[in-house]
């Protein structure tokens, strides 16, 4: 039951900074009718991923909703830690 929360609080923050890309990109122009539907798209994923598991999880399927919520705690883990890594490690890059 707690790493449910540990991996929706973690899917929580990615949708924040999801948002803020979003609001930001609307407030300098960058999101635009051209690209709208993309943005679109990926709010909804994104949205989808945290409802669905909640929704699952009050239907007692646990383990699928931790599965729905690694779609995206997965990949975002990934780059926090390739973050992390180039933060501390400070690497060449010529």
């Amino acid at each position: 039951m707690t790493f449910f929360w540990i991996l929706w609080g973690f899917d929580a923050i990615i949708a924040l900074v999801v948002l803020y890309f979003f609001f930001i990109g609307l407030a300098d122009g960058s999101v635009s009718s051209f690209n709208m539907g993309l943005w679109l798209i990926l709010l909804a994923v994104v949205a989808a991923v945290l409802l669905g598991s909640l929704w699952l999880k009050s239907q007692e399927y646990t383990g699928w909703a931790k599965g729905v919520l690694c779609i995206l705690a997965v990949p975002g883990f990934l780059y926090l830690l390739f973050l992390l890594i180039v933060i501390i490690g400070k690497p060449r890059w010529n």
